[in-house]
């Protein structure tokens, strides 16, 4: 299994309390994974894409092993990339995909 397919299936599994609501999607040349529509997290180039709650982003960017998702020579509004080692354990996994899945609800109730 390739690293990237590990990084799928351990997302996959900390998804499981928003199961029924979530939506897996190739977006960004990666997969992405929505809660109701709304893009939470991903994994691209063996990295994990958040949507962060722009409350947070100040926080979340000061992380190690975190920085502005860029694509196209500027940061995307409420993205961030996390390098391997800023997701290595289930434990800092579940806390990026509890702040990817709170922006999606923050979004959906709009």
């Amino acid at each position: 299994m390739s690293t990237t397919e590990e990084i799928l299936k351990r997302i996959r599994i900390a998804l499981k309390p928003w199961q029924k609501d979530i939506v897996e999607k190739r977006m960004f040349g990666g997969t992405c994974f929505l809660y109701k529509s709304k893009m939470c997290v991903g994994e691209t180039k063996e990295r994990l894409m958040v949507r962060v709650p722009s409350e947070r982003m100040a926080a979340s960017l000061a992380m190690e092993h975190v920085g502005p998702m860029n694509f196209t020579g500027k940061p995307m509004k409420e993205f961030i990339f996390v390098t391997e080692k800023g997701f290595d354990t289930e434990e800092k996994l579940q806390h990026w995909i509890e702040i990817g899945v709170a922006h999606a609800i923050s979004k959906s109730k709009q």
